[in-house]
């Protein structure tokens, strides 16, 4: 017998949630075998089957929590296990299926008389509809005179041998139907002033599960409204500059790269620049302690139909306009599949959620632990602004920096947008580093 445990998924991951099981218990599996789906607080993954043999028996359920180690399923190893439990398994399932053909037959067969001889005891005698005995009620009639609650006496047998059959319970059941029609339809007429009930349009409730990553998205985003102080900042920026660089290189930059200049490599830039400038939003609380990082590894949130996302864009100061581009778009590739690994989503130090993309206006968004912020970018809409001293029609932006109010002050976080906002308006800047 080998044990299916759970294996280490990642650096300071405990537990994980129990996904799809991709074998049954009776089925043969190969060692190396993809055996069950597993799910961490952002990820999926396979487990594989460690030895050959058969699915002896499964103890965490889809949906289940288990911890790093514990044991999931048990496999019974051996060549011949899996013929051997599944013939039982079709024995016991065709067994009763194949009763009615079968025992007719043998009924037939047999001269009268001859259990009595061989000292069997015969079946105990039902009564017909017509009050005759009958040579007893097949399994599956039973099974379909305890559903209906009805009595086997009442049924008229045709099997041979006078045996009940399921047909006959079935053509007992529709006589009765069928009887009880006129008299529904003489009630009906035997009071003309009722009114029909009035509908009030379909009205119906479901019960889904929640998935484990959404249980794990609302566990996180409730641990982080109660364990930190949030405090939100906005701000708006003009993007007229910035539309204006990307519209004039972005055919020439996707000849080059492959890939095309996006708006978010440029708040990918300009948060750096600004997390430079204010490094506790680059820092986390650890203990009684404050930990600055000098390195920028920026999470970039990407929505998938399983939830949210964040995978992490490691060292993004050393990386360029093109190379930011490209990871972000194999992040976004690899997150509708399922296929990001859980060290691509651990460790950011800030993150960036781009809610622009859904055609949000204005939000807040919500910082991921232990992480001190997190911006918020939001749909570009042309506005009426005022530009010395006139009204112009300009494409803004409002941004939105959620904030530890621990370890960030309100003059630091306006500091940082501000920061954001001077870069985009202006994004020279970012290539001189002013």
């Amino acid at each position: 017998m080998a044990d299916v445990k759970v294996p280490s998924v990642g650096e300071s991951i405990s537990e994980v949630f129990i996904g799809s099981w991709l074998k049954k218990p009776g089925e043969r599996v190969e060692r190396d075998e993809a055996l069950v789906e597993v799910e961490t607080d952002k990820a999926s993954l396979e487990v594989p089957a460690p030895e050959s043999g058969v699915l002896a028996e499964i103890l965490k359920k889809e949906g289940d929590e288990a911890e790093v180690g514990e044991v999931i399923a048990r496999i019974t190893a051996g060549e011949g296990a899996a013929a051997s439990g599944a013939d039982e398994a079709t024995d016991e399932a065709t067994a009763e299926e194949t009763a009615d053909d079968e025992a007719p037959e043998a009924e037939q067969a047999q001269p009268s008389g001859s259990a009595a001889q061989e000292g069997e005891a015969p079946s105990a005698p039902a009564t017909s509809g017509d009050g005759e005995a009958d040579g007893g009620v097949m399994p599956a009639a039973q099974r379909m005179l305890d559903e209906h609650d009805v009595d086997a006496g009442d049924v008229r047998t045709s099997g041979p041998g006078g045996r009940l059959l399921k047909e006959d319970v079935q053509r007992h059941l529709d006589e009765a139907d069928a009887e009880a029609e006129p008299v529904q339809a003489e009630q009906a007429q035997a009071s003309p002033q009722a009114p029909p009930p009035t509908s009030a349009g379909t009205r119906h409730e479901e019960t889904v599960k929640m998935s484990p990553l959404r249980r794990t998205i609302a566990r996180r985003l409730v641990e982080a409204q109660r364990s930190a102080a949030l405090l939100t900042t906005f701000n708006e920026v003009d993007m007229q500059q910035v539309m204006a660089l990307r519209n004039a290189h972005k055919e020439a930059f996707e000849k080059r790269y492959g890939v095309r200049l996006g708006f978010m490599s440029f708040f990918v830039k300009a948060s750096i620049d600004a997390l430079k400038t204010i490094p506790r939003l680059n820092a986390e609380i650890r203990d009684q302690s404050v930990v600055f990082k000098d390195y920028y590894d920026i999470a970039v949130a990407v929505s998938t139909e399983r939830g949210l996302v964040t995978p992490v864009i490691r060292n993004a100061e050393a990386l360029s306009f093109a190379e930011i581009e490209t990871t972000i778009g194999d992040f976004g590739r690899r997150a509708q599949d399922a296929s990001l690994t859980p060290e691509e989503l651990q460790g950011g130090t800030f993150t960036i959620s781009n809610g622009g993309v859904f055609g949000s206006l204005l939000s807040t968004p919500i910082v991921n632990p232990p992480q001190s912020g997190v911006l918020g970018m939001h749909t570009i809409q042309e506005r009426p602004v005022a530009i010395q001293g006139r009204v112009e029609i300009r494409p803004m932006m409002y941004l939105a920096l959620t904030y530890d109010h621990r370890i960030v002050d309100g003059r630091e976080a306006v500091t940082f947008l501000k920061r954001i906002k001077d870069a985009i308006e202006q994004p020279a800047r970012m290539l001189v580093e002013i």
